[in-house]
């Protein structure tokens, strides 16, 4: 759902502008809240899966395809705030270096990919955890839910945006049901990522999931036929917590990077959800030239690489590479800072 240079007219541009630049500033002061020593580098590695597995186009109907929108993978891995930054990151580093997503269109497309789908998702995350049983498969089923109807939701903002700065005159009732019901489909592509992408995270850490955190009880023991609270149990400094989580992370970056560099040369080459709805009611007629045409990485593929099958793997290696750097760097930049007792992680009950 990259939308392009010329789609969207220069006051709307300017003004989602100032709506993106605003909750980026929101969420950069939230995410400190969310991100210590610990779960920054995560934050990092949750905005290079997300570069990588948006790559990966999956068919949802004739001629027609989606990929991931990552908002609600970002906001239940690492927090609502983060999650915004993943996404932004993502988007800035897609629009700068493959001419993906237009320069003039970066608010809109922070606005719609970034904002919408993790505060839609994260909302509903939230309020279905809340009333389902406070099990794994719970968690999972929301994160499947949330992402579902996060996807639709964005579709529908833009149609909205499109509505008031559209620069061709197009009837918006048809393109709203277009946009909607094709993006229902892609959602139901991005429901199940997400699903599987949290529960295989909490199968081996679920600590370090935040959408997870305190969704159980207070372990109990049964003391002279009572139950009583067990005591808390004694928190384990960063530097072990650190070393705990290497292998995770660079499990996780090999599995980024063996998406972006292999599996996505078998992605569906079919225009997306927005591209195909663009074509068949005209709102491309006044589609520029991306501004980053010329980058040596434009459209996903290195310059000078005859092979496409080497130059798009490549170009999702570093791809993956940029976007880890950059994220993790932002991410470490507006951490909390703890410092004696207060090193310490934030405790999961290990029966989440």
């Amino acid at each position: 759902m990259h939308v392009p240079d010329g789609f969207i007219n220069a006051p709307v541009s300017a003004v989602a502008g100032v709506v993106a630049a605003g909750a980026v500033a929101v969420s950069l002061r939230g995410a400190r809240r969310e991100l210590d020593e610990r779960t920054a580098p995560l934050a990092g590695l949750v905005a290079a899966f997300i570069f990588a597995v948006q790559m990966l186009n999956f068919p949802v109907a004739a001629g027609t395809s989606g990929h991931l929108l990552g908002g609600a993978l970002a906001a239940i891995l690492v927090g609502p705030y983060t999650g915004v930054l993943c996404v932004s990151v993502v988007l800035l580093m897609q629009g700068i270096l493959f001419a993906d997503g237009g320069l003039t269109a970066l608010g809109v497309n922070i606005s719609v990919m970034a904002v919408v789908t993790v505060v839609v998702a994260y909302a509903v995350f939230r309020g279905l955890v809340k009333v389902l049983p406070k099990k794994r498969p719970s968690v999972t089923a929301s994160a499947f839910i949330a992402a579902l109807l996060s996807v639709p939701a964005a579709a529908a903002v833009f149609t909205l945006v499109y509505a008031v700065g559209g620069t061709t005159d197009v009837p918006i009732g048809s393109v709203l049901t277009a946009m909607v019901g094709v993006h229902t489909l892609i959602g139901m592509g991005e429901a199940a990522i997400t699903a599987l992408t949290v529960g295989a995270v909490i199968a081996v850490r679920p600590d370090l999931v935040y959408g997870a955190r305190g969704l159980t009880a207070p372990l109990k023991l049964r003391v002279n036929g009572e139950l009583v609270d067990a005591p808390a149990a004694r928190p384990e400094p960063v530097a072990v917590a650190a070393r705990s989580s290497r292998k995770f992370l660079l499990a996780g970056l090999g599995v980024s990077l063996l998406l972006a560099g292999v599996v996505s040369f078998y992605a569906s080459a079919d225009p997306d959800g927005l591209e195909k709805v663009a074509a068949d009611k005209g709102i491309d007629a006044k589609a520029e030239d991306h501004a980053a045409a010329d980058s040596p990485l434009a459209d996903y593929g290195v310059e000078g690489l005859t092979n496409s099958r080497l130059s798009g793997g490549l170009a999702g290696v570093i791809g993956v590479g940029v976007t880890i750097v950059a994220g993790t760097g932002v991410f470490w930049a507006v951490r909390k800072r703890r410092t004696g007792e207060d090193c310490s992680p934030t405790s999961v009950p290990e029966n989440v």
